[in-house]
Formats: structure tokens, sequence, C-alpha cells
């Protein structure tokens, strides 16, 4: 579906990503970890075209990703991005509609609106539907966003989504269904790749792991392989303890106690 080719990407004299390579299949959820400024976001973007790389390729369904025309892409794959600051006044159903702009050119059809009612039943917020976007919390505005990528690619056969942060906001519930639903998805033939800030969400969702450190690939396996207690350590300057138990259905990662920095008083 998507194969990063030895990947890179640079601004000025400065490497934000460098020789990058993975491939993601249909049915696959992909977590992308790191610290802060590993080059996350970088990836996410050059995945959805919105920035080209410095160096290597990206293939898309066969076909280089800086080849497609922007609507036959928007057609494929669906994007949600760390930021959607969004200040005129539009309703939370006509945010939704945008993502079945790439499929109809003056008026949405009967089957769009439902699609739409569709997607925000799926994120739990239809009895917002009315409500202008504006007026909503940062956890709603998220879960808004979920739905208009939901809905861009919700009949498109083996779909890409790709979500950057998708539950910055949420309350532990709908980060749980966020996740839920992404995992849904996949056994309907979508992938997903996501940044995944928690790790423990993405040792209990993700199919495989991509970890990156200072640009670079560092680890790359499924999530047993990868997010293990060294190169956690490695990758993020925390010591943690993987903790097993047979009643739960997958280990938990637990950072180790780090003692208080002095302030200066």
């Amino acid at each position: 579906m998507m194969e990063a080719h030895k990947v890179g990407y640079r601004v000025r004299n400065r490497t934000l990503l460098d020789n990058v390579s993975f491939s993601v299949q249909p049915g696959e959820f992909w977590a992308i970890v790191g610290a802060n400024g590993a080059g996350k976001s970088t990836l996410i973007k050059m995945l959805s075209a919105e920035n080209a790389p410095s160096s290597g390729s990206i293939a898309f369904f066969d076909q280089d990703l800086k080849k497609y025309r922007l609507k036959d892409l928007a057609r494929k794959r669906a994007v949600l991005a760390q930021q959607n600051v969004i200040s005129l006044s539009f309703t939370v159903q006509e945010i939704v509609l945008m993502g079945r702009y790439p499929f109809y050119e003056s008026e949405p059809a009967h089957r769009d609106l439902a699609i739409v009612d569709i997607c925000l039943k799926k994120v739990g917020i239809a009895d917002l539907k009315n409500r202008m976007y504006p007026t909503l919390s940062g956890g709603e505005q998220q879960r808004v966003q979920v739905a208009r990528a939901l809905a861009q690619i919700w009949e498109v056969e083996n779909g890409l989504l790709l979500l950057d942060e998708p539950t910055t906001g949420m309350d532990l519930l709908h980060q749980f269904q966020t996740f839920q639903l992404a995992r849904e998805l996949t056994t309907r033939g979508f992938s997903v790749v996501a940044v995944v800030h928690d790790l423990n969400q993405a040792l209990q969702y993700a199919d495989k792991v991509l970890m990156l450190k200072d640009g670079q690939c560092y680890a790359i396996g499924s999530p047993e392989e990868v997010l293990t207690e060294r190169f956690i350590k490695a990758a993020f300057g925390l010591s943690v303890q993987i903790i097993r138990h047979d009643s739960a259905a997958f280990p938990i990662i637990v950072p180790h106690a780090m003692p208080v920095r002095e302030t200066i008083s």
C-alpha cells in the first residue's frame, strides 16, 4: 500500500529526518513513537504529501506519491493533522462534510450526508451535529476532526488513515474509543498510521511500531520487539519497567520514579 524508502527531510542546513524506511500493508496499524523533536510529525507530513522528501521516495499503491493529483490522493487517504485551527462559524455537520469534498462537485448527495451521520455516531457526537464548531471543547473538536477524516475514507477500498496525535485533548474514555475505532478500521482492510505519545496505547493497539530517535529509525517491529525497557530508555531517556500479568491481555509500561529537579529560589 505505502512504502517509504530511505526517506529524509532537511530544512536549510538542519536534518529533521534521515534514512527512514518502512512499508505499510492493508489492514495494519502502525504506531510512530519517539521523544519530542524526533521527527514524528515530519514523517506524517511527508506520508500525506504535505511535504516532499528531500531524499528517498514514498510509493502509494506502487506509484510515486508526488505523481498523484491532490484530488486523487484525497480519494484514497485521509489525514488528521496535529493542529486543526478553524475560527469560522461552521457547524459540526459542515466540518465533517468537508471530508466528502473529494467525492462531489457542487452539492453533496444523499449518500454523502448519510456517511456524515454514520461517522458522527461512530465517534459519539451525533448530538453535537448542529453545534457551532468554535463553541466546542478541545476534546470535542478533536472528535469532530476524527469524524471528518473517517467520512473521507468511509467507502474507500483499502483506504489509508494518517493520524498525528489523534487523541489530543480527549478524556480517557474517548481516547479508548478512538483507538478502538482505528482497530475496527483495520479489520475492514484499512491501514492506519498514527503518531502515538502514550506507549501503553501503542503496545495495546498497534500491529507494528516505528520508533524514531533524532530523526532516524531507532527500532522497528512488533510492539513487543520495539517497546522494551532498553529501547524506551535510549529513545526517551526514561527508565521503565514492563509489567506482565496473567489477568492482563497485554504488558503495561510503568515509568520508574525520578527525583524532582530542584528549583532556583
